[in-house]
């Protein structure tokens, strides 16, 4: 049977108290085992402060990235870990580029086009996750949550101000354009969007139709000016000619857990 060794000396109050001053509270939690640690191993005191403010720069770096990912609104679940590389038609070379995102170093868009149920929002959210892990940001919207940030901001004349904060972000996520139909809000804020961040920001766009069809989801001109500038510096890529991946689990029966007989 094995013995639980003893939880280490709690820190004296005082040093307690100065962390917690110091706001330094990774270095607060992780000090107590690293004092007993270096007391029995008999580490230099250099060697103490670089383990602590390691681990104090390591809990920073995983607040910043979960902070990130709940304000980017990404849905959960959708990563690299479980994207079927070779399930996808998107060519694997392709894949691997994308997933370097130096195209988003170079603020170059993304156009991922095709049937419903080819992937197209997974690999999108995916590289949104991967690219927060690498220390972007990203907001991800819908033409839907977009036409609703217009109109929230148009009340107070803030549209402006709300575009010009929205496209802080290293990569906008638009996801599924052109699945219902396109109200004037949702065709005004895509526009803004797309204009403010031209060759500034990248913005990564999946939909059902290309984007050369716009003009069938909202009025000519406005489609035009909007296409001009989202394909300009952009990645476009077809899913055309590929079955449904959720029809094909349905069809075999993997999209469910088997019924008790």
């Amino acid at each position: 049977m094995s013995v639980k060794a003893p939880d280490p000396p709690p820190l004296p109050g005082e040093l307690e108290a100065l962390l917690r001053r110091l706001r330094l509270p990774y270095v607060r939690k992780a000090a107590p085992e690293v004092i007993a640690t270096a007391a029995a191993q008999r580490w230099e005191p250099a060697e103490i402060l670089r383990v602590l403010f390691t681990e104090e720069a390591a809990g920073r770096d995983r607040a910043t990235i979960a902070n990130r990912r709940r304000s980017s609104q990404l849905p959960a679940g959708k990563t690299l870990d479980v994207w079927e590389q070779q399930a996808s038609p998107i060519p694997k070379a392709t894949q691997q580029s994308l997933q370097t995102l130096e195209w988003i170093s170079r603020a170059e868009n993304l156009c991922v086009c095709g049937p419903s149920g080819t992937g197209k929002s997974h690999f999108v959210e995916a590289l949104g996750h991967h690219a927060i892990d690498q220390g972007r940001t990203v907001v991800w919207h819908t033409l839907e949550s977009l036409a609703a940030l217009l109109t929230r901001h148009r009340a107070d004349d803030s549209v402006s101000k709300a575009i010009a904060k929205l496209i802080k972000a290293d990569l906008i996520i638009l996801d599924d354009v052109g699945l219902l139909p396109v109200s004037p809000d949702a065709a005004e804020a895509l526009f803004r969007l797309v204009d403010g961040a031209y060759e500034r920001r990248s913005i990564a766009l999946t939909s059902n139709i290309h984007p050369a069809g716009f003009d069938e989801l909202m009025p000519k001109s406005l489609a035009a000016a909007t296409v001009d500038r989202l394909l300009h510096h952009a990645h476009v890529i077809l899913t055309d000619g590929t079955e449904s991946y959720r029809l094909s689990q349905a069809t075999a029966g993997k999209g469910v857990t088997p019924l008790a007989s």
